[in-house]
Formats: C-alpha cells, sequence, structure tokens
C-alpha cells in the first residue's frame, strides 16, 4: 500500500492546502487518502505522530481499512493513541461505509449473478457472520426492494422456505434472487446450500414467483447455484 510521507510535526503546523479538514472543504472527501480521512475522525495525534501519521500507521499496522473493520473493539481500544471513544468512532465509520455500499452500487435490474456481485459482493465480503438478503424483481428483472433476512453464525445461515416469499407477496414481485456470503471466502455452495435453492424453486413455482437465482458470495469470487443445479 503506498502512503504518502508526512514530517513529524502537528496538523496545525503544516501548510492549509495540506490540512486534511481544509483539502476536504476544497476539494471533496473523495480527494483525501484513507489516511487523512482517518485522521480527520481521529482529530489528534498523539506525542510524536500528528493525526495524519497515526492513521497511516493504523492503515499498517492493522492490513488497511478492511484490516481495521475487522479488528475487535477492545483490541482497538488498546492501541496507544486510540482509545474507546476513538475506536468506537472509526468502526461506526467503517460500518457506515458498508452499509453506504450496498445502497450507492444499487443497479436499475438483475441480469447476471455477475449484477449480483456487483451490488452485494463489496459489503457481503467483509462480514465474520453469514448474511441472507433476498432481491424482489419486478417483471423487467428491476429491484424493487432489497431485504436482510437471516444474519447466522459463521458456519450455517438456516431459514424457513416459507419465509422468503412473504416480502415477495408484499411487493408483489414477480422473481427473487437469494443472496449469502461465506465469510470462510469460498463461494462453493453447501449441500444446505443447494437444497434451499431447490425447495424454494418449488415452493416459488406453487406462487408463481421464480426464483431467478441463488448467488453465493465469497472474497473476490462468487458462485451462482441455479447454474449448477
Amino acid at each position: 500500500m503506498k502512503v504518502r510521507e508526512y514530517t513529524n510535526y502537528r496538523i496545525r503546523d503544516m501548510a492549509l492546502s495540506e490540512r486534511p479538514r481544509e483539502k476536504l472543504a476544497k476539494f471533496g472527501a473523495a480527494d483525501l487518502s484513507n489516511a487523512e480521512l482517518l485522521a480527520i475522525l481521529l482529530r489528534v495525534g498523539i506525542e510524536g505522530e500528528n493525526a495524519v501519521q497515526l492513521a497511516t500507521n493504523l492503515l499498517l499496522e492493522f492490513g488497511g481499512l478492511r484490516g481495521l473493520y475487522h479488528t475487535p473493539f477492545s483490541k482497538l481500544c488498546q492501541r496507544r493513541g486510540i482509545g474507546p471513544a476513538k475506536a468506537a468512532q472509526l468502526m461506526a465509520a467503517l460500518e457506515l461505509g458498508r452499509k453506504f455500499s450496498m445502497v450507492e452500487k444499487a443497479v436499475q435490474a438483475v441480469h447476471s449473478p455477475q449484477d449480483v456481485y456487483d451490488l452485494m459482493g463489496d459489503a457481503l465480503s467483509l462480514l465474520e457472520q453469514e448474511e441472507m438478503w433476498i432481491l424482489y424483481l419486478d417483471v423487467r428483472n428491476q429491484i424493487i426492494e432489497k431485504e436482510m433476512m437471516y444474519r447466522g453464525t459463521a458456519n450455517s445461515a438456516s431459514i424457513r422456505v416459507g419465509e422468503l416469499f412473504k416480502g415477495a407477496v408484499r411487493n408483489n414481485a414477480n422473481g427473487i434472487i437469494l443472496i449469502h456470503n461465506h465469510p470462510s471466502g469460498d463461494p462453493s455452495p453447501s449441500g444446505e446450500d443447494i437444497a434451499l435453492t431447490k425447495s424454494a424453486m418449488q415452493a416459488g413455482k406453487l406462487l408463481d414467483i421464480e426464483v431467478v437465482d441463488h448467488v453465493v458470495i465469497g472474497r473476490g469470487i462468487f458462485k451462482s447455484i441455479k447454474g449448477i443445479i
């Protein structure tokens, strides 16, 4: 990871054009590095490190934003210069970013498993627990709504088939797409995943609601169950 180098001085000793908050106000948040964005949350550094240096070292120590996201709260609190208040701010900001990405990447219509991954992959691949989501689709495969149905353990996510269609009926959906993640990073469907998909497809035929697909999200990769059964 390429990081900017900062000499050992306080933020207020920087030129105005280099201070993170002033840069954000003038150029927008997208112009700032990850370290500068974290520095705004941290507000102040510690002896020997200004806020940007502290943020840069956090990214290096914990393995970037992904590593920070997965770091336990208690461990982050123990890091010199952080403590409970700053740890809470960092974790809240990272979780907001994860949730916002699921809204920001919404597509007008879903035509392939790749579209599903583009919509949900980044956010679900970060999780350490399984989550089951459903996309409700109209007759043109446009997304009416998406809903989280279940949050399970790191190893399993069991759900009643009937529960999958309540939201579809409520939204008058023509079809649904099931999505869940494998925290292990391997999206290969389990026997339970395949059995659930088959049961859902059978129930969908009775309700005249098509199960368009069931997509399993791994780390940077995905699998379409309907494509293999």
